[in-house]
């Protein structure tokens, strides 16, 4: 059918029936009782009505029926989905145990692709159907253990689902996407009593009803041959659900590392660990609802472009989103003492955790991709498109010799030996002779094997400007992190003013930002010399302390001045410690010692 603009009343119809129905639910659901209290395990902290799918499943429904013009693939999905509605509206009265919610799974599964929904992934039919119910059930869970903060799966479906709509309207599927519209058109009804602070949850009969419209809804884009390249039906449904996807295998490896189930319920996803960080639980949800409206977008650029710049992008994003999951995973979540028991009782993934503490199997697996990600960049800048190129034919055949050189330098130039989040101006020379010589070694080994026909030096030089900056980027990704995130534990504490904006005060607060054992909360610098009042230091202000001290004080609430100088005159020195005395705020210096361990 052609797409209008009266096609969005089907769309208003669905946000205005949830708006309408979510209080009547609410109301109903605390009558009788079906309300979520707070655990252990569980993040909110009041009790808080559930049922919240009940009125999200009556605005799609109803809508679609109203509005939208029926196709088989779209009762297909309708149908399953209300199915699994049912299933997980059954959880929420009784309780249900994991593996009967599985076999209804199935059987929603199974009735999809009886009716021609499928991934055709491969060329065999019976593996395309194990794939199929495999992706239908994982994401439908995903979604359901993605629904741990307020607002974050309803949004994240929201996003979901537009993009899907965007890439149903790019292929000319006009029905479907009216109907993906109309069902985020009833979700956003709903996250309006969903957002932070939750009035109400969507309980497992909305998440999975969510999941599983969303999961079979991606099917329709890819099933019957439609997509032009294998690569769109392999990216494209993983792309637009990737972050419940990410979050649900972030989630479970790290519980298996940790030696705990990982059906078992807890507080150490994604969202969480951004809470841990010092987020507030709003921008954390916002921080993912970003990464969702990424991935999308690079479904749908995944559509449009050759194949190299979708495999390029695609590398991209999941380094990022690696990094990301890497520097969460280090985030407390649990009891140490509870850590080590669960540790104990399961020694293999004691050895996988002690693995990834040491990285260094990540960083090798990650140069390999970003050797791959800088030499295809300067191919792309030099020539343009590749695919199907002459270039693309020289890139292919000397892609395996450069990542064995480059490799071959980096390890033999010590790029494992550092310890990423203390990466230093030191750290980045090293990294730049390691690019330098392994970027000769490249030209030469080219030379060699290929005797330099066809080749352009250009390429080369572009390889190695950017290889650098790869390199860096991600040794630097830490320190970035922390600069863009809050750290753990930050404004709490003890408040302090460290006196001396010098080398020294630069180095004490680095102590106390990297050692919250300290329990010490900076507030600023303050110093005599007047040329640095106002300036900045890891974003904190530097205050003149000539006559100012006093004010400061007061107005930042200070308990304790740290004196990072060596060089503060005795009386200088004297008058400080007066005035904290009069002020009752403690004063402490910092001093560097090396003992002598001879008489021992």
């Amino acid at each position: 059918m052609p797409f209008s603009s009266l096609n969005f009343l089907a769309v208003a119809a669905a946000a205005i029936l949830a708006l309408a129905l979510t209080p009547l639910v609410r109301l109903l659901a605390r009558r009788i009782g079906i309300v979520a209290k707070p655990k252990t395990d569980r993040w909110h902290k009041k009790p808080t009505a559930m049922l919240g799918g009940v009125a999200i499943w009556l605005s799609v429904v109803i809508s679609y029926f109203a509005f939208i013009p029926r196709t088989p693939y779209g009762l297909v999905i309708v149908t399953a989905s209300t199915f699994l509605f049912l299933v997980g509206l059954v959880d929420d009265f009784l309780h249900t145990k994991p593996y009967q919610k599985l076999i209804g799974q199935v059987m929603g599964s199974a009735f999809v692709i009886y009716y021609g929904l499928s991934l055709p992934w491969t060329s065999y039919s019976a593996l395309n159907v194990a794939i199929t119910i495999f992706w239908l059930i994982g994401v439908t869970n995903a979604v359901n253990l993605l629904d741990n903060m307020d607002g974050l799966a309803t949004g994240i479906a929201v996003i979901a689902a537009g993009f899907l709509a965007l890439s149903f309207l790019s292929t000319g599927q006009f029905t479907e996407a009216l109907m993906l519209m109309t069902f985020a058109g009833a979700l956003l009804g709903f996250l309006v009593y969903n957002s932070n602070p939750a009035s109400i949850f969507m309980g497992d009969s909305g998440s999975m009803f969510i999941g599983f419209f969303l999961a079979s809804a991606a099917l329709v884009n890819v099933s019957g041959g439609r997509s032009r390249s294998l690569l769109p039906v392999l990216a494209v449904p993983i792309l637009v659900l990737f972050i419940p996807i990410f979050d649900t295998t972030f989630v479970t490896i790290l519980r298996k590392f940790s030696g705990r189930a990982a059906s078992r319920g807890g507080r150490d996803h994604t969202s969480h660990r951004l809470v841990a960080l010092g987020m507030s639980e709003r921008h954390a949800v916002w921080m993912l609802y970003g990464f969702a409206a990424l991935s999308g977008v690079l479904a749908l650029l995944v559509q449009q472009v050759k194949l190299d710049v979708s495999l390029a992008a695609i590398a991209g994003f999941t380094v990022l989103l690696t990094l990301v999951g890497v520097y969460l995973a280090g985030v407390k979540v649990y009891d140490e003492t509870e850590e080590a028991l669960a540790l104990r009782d399961n020694s293999p993934y004691a050895f996988l955790v002690d693995l990834s503490y040491k990285r260094r199997i990540f960083e090798v697996l990650l140069d390999v991709i970003l050797i791959l990600l800088s030499y295809w960049c300067a191919y792309a800048v030099k020539f343009g498109a590749l695919s199907g190129s002459a270039a693309w034919t020289l890139f292919l055949r000397t892609l395996p010799v450069l990542v064995f050189v480059k490799m071959a330098a980096f390890l033999v130039m010590g790029i494992y030996r550092g310890i990423w989040r203390y990466t230093s101006l030191d750290d980045l020379i090293v990294f730049a002779k390691a690019v330098v010589l392994s970027s000769v070694l490249s030209v030469l080994a080219v030379l060699f094997a290929f005797r330099f026909e066809g080749f352009s030096r250009t390429i080369f030089i572009i390889d190695g400007v950017l290889m650098f900056m790869f390199l860096a980027g991600s040794r630097m990704a830490f320190r970035l992190f922390r600069q863009m995130l809050p750290a753990p534990g930050s404004g709490e504490g003890r408040r302090v003013l460290i006196y001396g904006a010098g080398d020294g005060g630069e180095l004490l607060l680095r102590e106390l930002q990297n050692n919250r054992a300290l329990k010490y909360a900076p507030i600023g610098f303050v110093d005599d010399d007047p040329a640095k009042s106002g300036k900045v230091i890891h974003g904190l202000k530097v205050y003149g302390g000539n006559g100012d001290l006093s004010e400061i004080c007061r107005q930042h609430e200070v308990d304790e001045v740290l004196i990072s100088s060596s060089r503060m005159t005795e009386d200088r020195l004297q008058e400080i410690l007066g005035f904290c005395r009069e002020q009752d705020i403690a004063v402490k210096r910092m001093r560097i010692t090396i003992e002598d361990l001879t008489e021992y």
